[in-house]
This record gives structure tokens, sequence and C-alpha cells, in this order.
């Protein structure tokens, strides 16, 4: 597989400006994706993100940001860089694509990064949409690992 690469995206209601400030401020992320982020994304800083309900985190770098357009991050899961890309369709809706790509791994290890991945960024995506359309937040990265008894 040549250059692979997961893609996301979905409509959102909302001005270009909201949604992308959705992912910059960590007070906002929170309501649909991690739990606590440790700051403003900033181009050239290293942000630590937390999904405190798993004991996890993940270091970010962020490498661009064009306001209202487009976030570019390498990230250390898989060590590989995730575009959040923000495309107005009219003054009050955002077409949200995120690009996840330079995946290091070959064969089963690939598949499963690109599985896990996929599945995490729809589930972002999804949960975004509710909080920025309808202000739920519909607690999905903690529901995603439930402990089944």
């Amino acid at each position: 597989m040549e250059n692979p690469y997961v893609e996301v995206q979905m409509l959102i209601r909302k001005p270009a400006s909201e949604v992308f400030e959705a992912f910059i401020d960590p007070e906002i992320t929170k309501n649909f994706w991690f739990t606590r982020g440790s700051g403003k994304l900033e181009e050239g800083r290293t942000i630590t993100w937390e999904w405190e309900m798993y004991n996890v985190s993940s270091q970010v770098f962020v490498k661009e940001i064009l306001p209202n357009q487009k976030i570019s991050v390498q990230w250390d899961q898989y060590q590989t860089t995730v575009d959040f890309e923000f495309k107005p369709l009219g003054e009050d809706s955002t077409y949200v694509t995120i690009k996840q790509y330079g995946f290091k791994t070959t064969g089963a290890e690939l598949l499963a990064e690109i599985n896990g991945a996929s599945g995490g960024f729809t589930t972002v995506i999804d949960g975004l949409k509710a909080y920025m359309e309808h202000g739920i937040n519909l607690n999905l990265i903690a529901d995603k690992f439930a402990k089944l008894a």
C-alpha cells in the first residue's frame, strides 16, 4: 500500500471560525474528544492531550496553523501527521476533514493502526457534530472502550 492514510469528514452546521476554535481550545475540545489539554494549540508548541478515564496521554507538535482553515500536527501516536481542515460552506456551515498520514508500519500492524485511527477519528467528528450543533456531550470517547463486566 503506497502512502496509506486515514480520512474522515463531516458537515458541521456552525461557522468555520467556531469549528476551528473547537480544536484549538482544549476547554471546548474536552467536550467531544480528550479530557484535558495542556494548552491551546499554537504553531511551534508541543501540547499534551489526556484521556484521564484511560490514564493515557499523547504529545502533539503543532506544525502549522492557518486560522479558520487548517491545523497540522505531528502526533506521537504512530509518529504521524494529522491535518484538520475547515472549509466554509456558506456563513453557517463548515466541512471538516481530518486526515492522518505518514504511517511507518506495514502489513497487519499498519492495518491495525489504520483501523484504530479511522474508528477514533470517526468518533471524534461525530462527537464534534453533536456538541457544536446541539450542545450535547455524547461521552463517545469515554464509552468507546467501556469496561465490560
